[in-house]
């Protein structure tokens, strides 16, 4: 079941499936941000989707799944290929420039659930990529 959920989770990702998504999170769902805070539920998971979703359009490329023998932990290696779309803050002038970008997220899990995603990528390359 571990590999399973994690798997959709990254296939509502792809398509754009906020909703796909949180069916994957338990409700009390630790998410951290690259470089950010740590958001504590589901509602604050769906707002940082929404905003994800009005600067960027992503889709995530190469994935390999990787899940502890017990099932209580994951990880994920990815390429984003993303379309910076409306400027974020503090973020450099958006104006429709693609990237390619390495990532990786760890996840804990528990009752089919994902408990905790930590997702990281190298933003300073991100900011060149798209300066």
């Amino acid at each position: 079941m571990s590999n399973e959920v994690v798997t959709a989770y990254f296939a509502a990702f792809n398509r754009g499936d906020t909703e796909g998504m949180l069916d994957c999170l338990s409700d009390d769902i630790a998410h951290h941000v690259n470089e950010g805070a740590i958001r504590t539920g589901k509602d604050k998971f769906r707002a940082f989707c929404d905003h994800m979703t009005r600067c960027y359009q992503e889709n995530l490329t190469d994935i390999v799944v990787f899940v502890n023998d017990d099932g209580t932990r994951a990880a994920a290696e990815f390429i984003v290929n993303g379309t910076y779309l409306a400027t974020d803050d503090g973020l450099p002038e958006a104006n429709g420039q693609t990237y390619r970008l390495p990532a990786g997220s760890f996840m804990s899990l528990e009752g089919g659930k994902i408990t905790r995603v930590v997702t990281y990528y190298n933003l300073a390359d991100w900011v060149r990529q798209v300066s």
